[in-house]
């Protein structure tokens, strides 16, 4: 008899074979079945509440995943494309999660039957293949010539992507303003250059787009509210410079034999604040922000010249403001020309709900907007905000892809017929396999109605119907309990969104099927060995690991 070799470490987990494949599977699915319930405009929300006790509402496919802190190996794949599609495309993160889930299971009884992993794979990919391909032949290009025409469409894509969020009785309101706030940016459309700052009370509709820059009025010093809060057409100070006396530091010593000194000493100090001040104040700038604290000696100075300063400016809006109004951002106050200040046609303070904001409004060069949401309970604006950013997301992507589909189940019911029909051609496993796949796809019209509490069954019935006669824009119609022609309902998304979510759940799909061992190391004790813990948390005896 052979004696038994060991070469993992004890207390290793190894599994392997059909068993653990089909464990994987069923950890994936677990995922997909906890958001399952959020897809379309008649999702429900899941409230999540974390370790700390802070709840969080969203029906955010990628926020949930994010906040579930999924610990199983081959689930985090799941949870990981989830992230990729809400990174890459902002939407359809709820859509890849179920594509996923619904690949592995349709491959499931393959699996148990004995089928190669490989086969399923190879087949897998030739599906995905056809299906992207057929999603670039059928969409719909939008012509960019006609601005009208363009902003109409952007504005179709931003509703799609608002109807399945809390906020989509206000969708017609939002997608106006989150198309406005992408047309300001520049041609690169960063997002960075958007940005939301939340303040409660009001309504949803009070929210407003401000074509410039608003950010909330930071730590004042004494003599901050003499300081004029409106002005037309001033300069702007952009600094990273501290104004204010420096305090003594615990450790620094000075030796002086006389009160004259140490006088000297103070002077200079003071001095050299006032010539940073005068400096300031004959560059001809009204306006001084700087990222560092500005000291009330500095903010009293000011006031007494009809000057206003705001000190400790958060880095990304003094950013913002530098991208808005022009200038540069200083680091010293010496030589300060024209050209390295900013302006704009206005500057003013406002009360907005309970805090007071700083509006920079009409400036030249405006590539940066902000967005000021308004609303109740805090988890409201915040997923007001998730809601926003996928729609701003969208936005950008229809912008630079300029091709739609139609959405509501219609594009995954026409490719689930496109790939049922191409299945039917070949011989062999592959027959089966890229069927099961075309299965598949019709989860999402599926869920659609499930979560609307319609007969599933009976609308697919009537969708595989109209998509066999050619009508390949039918899906499934919320709000009738029905099927519609949902490209002629402008029920619209772009064609990378489906493109992404389909390659992505592949992707994923393919990896989960390709592990054939899991190996789990055994957890490392505080101890550092691999035995019991040592009483009291000192190591044991002998060599220190």
């Amino acid at each position: 008899m052979q004696p038994q070799i060991i070469i993992l470490k004890e207390g290793t987990e190894n599994s392997q074979g059909r068993s653990q494949l089909i464990s994987n599977i069923n950890a994936c699915q677990v995922v997909m079945d906890s958001v399952r319930t959020t897809l379309g405009p008649r999702g429900m929300d899941k409230m999540i509440v974390d370790g700390r006790g802070k709840a969080t509402i969203s029906n955010d496919g990628a926020t949930i995943v994010k906040l579930l802190d999924v610990v199983h190996p081959a689930a985090k794949t799941i949870v990981n494309i989830a992230k990729s599609q809400d990174a890459e495309v902002g939407d359809g993160t709820t859509s890849v999660v179920l594509l996923a889930g619904e690949f592995l299971k349709q491959c499931k009884s393959f699996i148990d039957e004995g089928v190669h992993p490989q086969v399923i794979i190879k087949s897998y990919r030739k599906a995905t293949h056809l299906a992207v391909d057929r999603i670039n032949e059928i969409a719909i290009k939008i012509k960019k010539d006609d601005p009208n025409e363009q902003r109409e469409l952007l504005e179709k894509c931003a509703a799609t992507t608002l109807s399945s969020k809390l906020i989509a009785n206000q969708k017609s309101f939002f997608s106006k303003m989150v198309v406005n706030a992408v047309m300001l940016l520049d041609e690169l459309l960063p997002l960075n250059m958007i940005g939301i700052k939340k303040v409660q009370g009001g309504a949803l509709e009070d929210s407003m787009l401000v074509s410039g820059v608003a950010f909330k009025k930071t730590f004042s010093y004494a003599g901050f509210e003499m300081q004029p809060k409106k002005y037309t057409n001033p300069k702007i100070a952009l600094l990273n410079i501290e104004l204010e006396l420096k305090a003594e530091r615990d450790n620094a010593e000075i030796r002086v034999d006389n009160v004259e000194e140490y006088q000297k000493v103070v002077d200079a100090e003071w001095n050299i604040l006032y010539d940073k001040l005068e400096k300031l104040h004959l560059c001809g700038a009204r306006v001084i922000l700087s990222k560092l604290p500005i000291g009330d000696v500095a903010t009293q100075y000011f006031a007494d010249r009809d000057m206003f300063c705001a000190g400790r400016v958060p880095d990304e809006d003094l950013r913002r403001t530098m991208k808005a109004c022009g200038g540069a951002i200083l680091s010293t106050v010496n030589n300060v020309t024209d050209s390295v200040l900013g302006t704009c046609e206005s500057f003013e303070e406002q009360q907005i709900g309970g805090e007071r904001f700083n509006f920079f409004n009409g400036c030249s060069n405006a590539k940066t907007c902000t967005i000021l949401l308004r609303g109740g309970a805090e988890q409201f604006i915040e997923e007001t905000e998730r809601s926003l950013h996928d729609a701003i997301m969208i936005v950008r992507r229809a912008i630079k892809n300029d091709a739609v589909v139609a959405g509501g189940g219609a594009i995954e019911m026409e490719l689930s017929k496109y790939l049922r029909d191409y299945s039917r051609t070949i011989a062999g496993k592959e027959q089966l396999l890229i069927s099961a796949m075309a299965k598949a796809l019709e989860i999402i019209p599926r869920q659609l109605c499930d979560n609307a509490g319609f007969d599933a069954t009976n609308i697919l019935n009537k969708l595989r119907q109209k998509h066999a006669q050619g009508e390949k824009w039918y899906g499934v119609d919320i709000n009738n309990e029905d099927i519609a022609d949902n490209f002629a309902a402008c029920v619209w998304e772009p064609a990378v969104v489906k493109i992404n979510a389909l390659v992505a759940a592949s992707e994923a799909a393919c990896v989960i099927l390709s592990v054939d061992e899991t190996i789990k190391a055994p957890k490392s004790q505080g101890g550092g060995g691999s035995g019991p813990p040592v009483p009291g948390g000192r190591r044991g005896m002998g060599r220190p690991h």
